[in-house]
């Protein structure tokens, strides 16, 4: 069998980033029309109903989304193997999806307070049975993320001339409500009629779905609580509060996705390679990818998350209006949060995931959740969505902190290439100049806005440029670059143009007719292209990470030291001598016990 081609990381993460791009500028599109014309409370009811159902969703993924990815990344260039993981993956997920819906369509029938949006929530209810079709963890597994982002494309806009032609009044929220379901559902049935192309669906004769549920399950575990300080605040709101609040609270949860999203693109296209490096242990690659992510996440999560608090007043009257002027407590410490989930989206599940400690992820989670559930519990009565929304900061920096001391021994190994700290500052120190244009007098949000975003990027890339910081560098030696080439390019033109000449003079003589004659085609400056993302984003220069694992097993490398001090002594005594895979625990050797006696 041909093997499967694999893009780089670098590809990968300009897809992914395209994709993400799109996710800032369809909302920019679409969320100011849906504001003003649904308005706060039809708005609030299509949230309130999108996470109850979420909730569902999320039950019968049963953590599919993640386990998925790093099961199937692990067999991707063995097609027997991946199409039979990718079969009991789909049948368990299937199964699961068939049972919660039973559950939710009763729930939406005996619960009175639902009544109101039984339409809606039946609507939604499609969601959760096509997401198991969809399968776009396989994809994201293989890494195809051109195609993730072309499909992805294709449907928002589908779902946006939709919205456009039939949404026009309050009451539409329902036809709102139902352009949204479309795109997904769209997506999913693409996703299933495509699948064929890296598996069989031929279907064999014994499956192994046991082998799968204890990591699901503990997978499923994290979704839980990382759905309670996600959904679990809008539900809260809509039971504890008004649906206006809800409004005010999706508004502010809207532009905190935005901003998430730029610093999540990386994060994105990581698990499958980073997963890939843990199986042939390839440290090197791994820590290399891990420390260039961390200071990725935190170049980018700093300035804007800083930039949104301190301009949240003119973004959200020049987005919905100010009919929402009461979302910008909310939006203050939900962009202030993002730079939290940068940091946990590369250390949980990038890091910690990949090398099967998935439970420190859910112990962090856990703790987040409870602090959530509990703030939320006495705030949301009191100040509604901006309580709400400080729950959600206080618990993403609790998640943070705990993942970073169990992963302290990891990182301690890329401490010396990670500087998180010239971001930090430099993103508080750059909002001071910002914060006094409010105090200037002009008239219109979006001029202080364009005014005030200028100065931000001048103050932040200045000094980081002047201090020399390597991301900025690279910045400019990728743009010197592309300018170089483009200049080499035309000065390339010329020259083909003169040889074709002295090709076609040469001709006339029938002696001229040799191997010499050449014309040239392009020029030799692929170097200048993408430069930062060669150095940043792909550790894998050649573009070739595909490895002996037989001849990886015997290296020995970091993944054999004890970074979490959960090995017992016959465990790192035997570690060289076993089979494991890199990550696990050692009790999976028949022989472990016995070499304890």
């Amino acid at each position: 069998m041909a093997k499967l081609k694999v893009h780089s990381v670098k590809y990968n993460f300009l897809m992914n980033f395209i994709l993400t791009a799109s996710g800032f500028i369809f909302p920019l599109i679409t969320f100011p029309y849906v504001s003003v014309v649904l308005g706060a409370t039809s708005n609030g009811i299509v949230s309130f109903v999108a996470s109850y159902s979420a909730y569902f969703l999320m039950v019968a993924q049963l953590g599919v989304p993640t386990y998925g990815v790093r099961a199937c990344a692990r067999v991707r260039d063995d097609k027997e193997k991946l199409s039979k993981t990718a079969h009991e993956i789909f049948i368990i997920n299937i199964i699961m999806s068939v049972l919660v819906l039973g559950a939710y369509i009763l729930s939406i029938f005996l619960i009175p307070s639902l009544a109101e949006n039984r339409v809606l929530l039946l609507i939604y209810s499609v969601t959760i049975v096509m997401n198991a079709f969809g399968m776009e963890w396989l994809y994201r597994a293989v890494e195809q993320y051109d195609y993730i982002t072309v499909r992805s494309l294709i449907f928002k806009l589908i779902s946006i001339g939709l919205m456009f032609a039939f949404v026009h009044q309050s009451s539409d929220y329902i036809i709102y409500a139902l352009t949204l379901v479309l795109s997904q559902v769209g997506s999913y049935v693409l996703n299933f009629i495509r699948i064929r192309k890296f598996i069989t669906l031929k279907p064999f004769k014994h499956y192994n779905l046991k082998r799968h549920i204890k990591p699901l399950l503990l997978l499923f575990s994290q979704s839980i609580a990382i759905s309670i300080y996600t959904n679990l605040d809008t539900i809260m709101l809509g039971f504890m509060s008004t649906y206006e609040q809800v409004g005010f609270y999706n508004a502010s949860i809207r532009l905190q996705s935005i901003i998430a999203s730029f610093v999540a693109s990386l994060g994105t296209v990581l698990l499958p390679r980073m997963s890939y490096y843990v199986k042939n242990k390839e440290s090197d690659k791994f820590l290399s990818l891990m420390g260039k992510a961390l200071n990725y996440a935190t170049f980018i999560s700093m300035p804007l998350a800083v930039f949104v608090s301190v301009m949240a007043g003119d973004i959200i009257t020049f987005i919905a209006g100010q009919g929402y002027y009461g979302a910008v407590g909310s939006i203050i410490f939900l962009s202030l949060s993002v730079v939290a989930l940068g940091l946990t989206n590369i250390i949980g599940l990038q890091v910690l995931t990949p090398l099967n400690k998935d439970k420190y992820v859910l112990i962090s989670v856990i703790i987040g959740a409870v602090i959530d559930f509990v703030l939320n519990f006495f705030w949301i009565p009191i100040y509604g969505a901006t309580g709400a929304a400080l729950s959600t900061l206080i618990c993403e920096f609790s998640v943070l902190a705990v993942q970073i001391f169990f992963a302290r021994k990891l990182l301690a190994h890329v401490k010396k290439t990670i500087y998180l700290y010239k971001y930090i500052i430099l993103g508080i120190a750059a909002a001071v100049p910002v914060y006094f244009i409010q105090y200037w007098g002009i008239p219109f949000s979006i001029v202080r806005l364009i005014i005030g975003g200028v100065i931000y990027a001048a103050v932040y890339l200045g000094v980081l440029a002047v201090i020399k910081d390597p991301l900025v560098n690279e910045v400019f030696r990728f743009v010197k670059g592309k300018l170089k080439k483009k200049k080499a390019e035309e000065v390339g033109n010329e020259t083909d143009e003169n040889n074709i000449s002295e090709a076609l003079t040469a001709a006339s003589s029938e002696d001229s007719i040799s191997s010499d004659v050449s014309v040239r085609s392009d020029v030799n400056d692929n170097t200048a292209d993408d430069i930062i993302l060669d150095s940043f984003f792909d550790s894998d220069v050649d573009g070739d990470d595909v490895k002996s694992f037989e001849n990886a097993k015997k290296r020995t490398d970091i993944f054999d030291d004890d970074l979490f001090g959960d090995k017992n002594s016959s465990d790192k005594s035997s570690d060289n001598n076993s089979d494991n895979k890199p990550g696990d625990k050692s009790d999976n050797n028949p022989n472990g016990n016995k070499d304890k006696l």
